[in-house]
């Protein structure tokens, strides 16, 4: 399977809110924690970092609040990499914040993100100069959720008809249930990941959102239309289905610390890939490297492999590749 084309050799530019989060440190309950740990949590900006990781030039456009999360965010977001500079500081609204209780089970997330400066976003993001000279503008189903104006935003955005954008358009579902009234989710988010050139959904979310029986060629069939749809299924594999048909490539073994985060970084990887001109598979192997990497860490965003280390995994054969793969 042949790489997307992309309309230029322009920076990546990623849209979206990103909070402060403070999680118990170590992990144990809200109830009985003494210490949290200040981070940054934004699935926009973790693709940003990844991919500023990746050696490509990335810009993030958001607002945060004139506020200490805000400037740590902006600051931990910086230091990535990342440009910053179109970042709009709102005198009015808060940065959104997020605080995890870890459980036996699982890790709940609560959300203090209503009337954030970045819920007040809108199609305006899109007249900013980064984004007009953009090869690749990458949009997640968290921001449609947030207001009006977002869901506005990325509406725009996906609106012009493929052969019309002056750049390619990346959408990763990134189903985040707690953000959106009960019911909503399912038709808006396939509308919008079906206009994209290149879409990403996990299996499970696919599953969640339309059907529990799908299987990848199903999520296939929904999403018909976008050049690439990727369907990630969690530490098993990735298929790629473009108009010359389905490319899988297994996961790699690694050792799970927390999954939050994988996610992005697998989009940053195969988003690396395909701007490099690597065909599918090559591509389908940078995401899983790059995943491997959120796997690793508490946080959202983990060390890569040095250079040498990813190019050896990309030039494996699939024997050699497969031997590296599962869990």
């Amino acid at each position: 399977m042949n790489s997307i084309r992309f309309p230029a050799d322009g920076p990546v530019v990623c849209v979206g809110e990103t909070m402060a989060a403070l999680a118990p440190d170590p992990p144990e309950s809200l109830d009985s924690a003494q210490d949290l740990r200040l981070s940054v949590a934004g699935a926009e900006s973790n693709v940003a970092m990844y991919l500023a990781d990746l050696g490509r030039s990335v810009s993030w456009l958001s607002a945060l609040g004139d506020d200490a999360f805000g400037r740590r965010v902006r600051a931990a977001v910086a230091a990535a990499g990342v440009d910053v500079t179109g970042v709009r500081t709102d005198p009015e609204r808060p940065t959104g914040l997020l605080v995890k209780d870890p459980g036996p089970d699982r890790t709940r997330v609560h959300y203090y993100r209503s009337g954030s400066a970045a819920s007040a976003l809108g199609p305006g993001v899109l007249d900013d100069a980064r984004v007009r000279s953009a090869s690749l503008v990458h949009l997640t189903g968290v921001t449609p959720a947030l207001s009006a104006s977002c869901r506005n935003l990325v509406e725009q955005a996906l609106g012009t008809p493929v052969d019309e954008r002056p750049y390619a358009i990346s959408f990763d579902v990134n189903h985040r249930p707690a953000l959106w009234p009960h019911g909503t989710a399912a038709e808006v988010l396939r509308e919008l990941a079906d206009r994209a050139d290149i879409a990403f959904v996990g299996l499970d979310e696919a599953q969640d959102l339309w059907g529990v029986d799908l299987e990848p060629a199903d999520v296939r069939r929904l999403l018909g239309r976008p050049r690439i749809l990727v369907v990630k299924d969690g530490g098993r594999a990735a298929h790629a289905f473009g108009d010359d048909g389905v490319c899988t490539v297994p996961a790699l073994r690694t050792d799970v610390v927390e999954p939050v985060g994988a996610g992005d970084a697998f989009a940053a990887g195969f988003l690396a890939g395909s701007l490099r001109g690597y065909g599918t598979r090559r591509a389908l192997r940078l995401g899983h490297i790059t995943a491997a990497s959120a796997l690793r860490v508490t946080g959202d965003h983990g060390p890569l492999p040095d250079a040498a280390t990813i190019a050896g995994l990309l030039d494996l054969t699939d024997e050699e590749w497969s031997a590296h793969a599962g869990r």
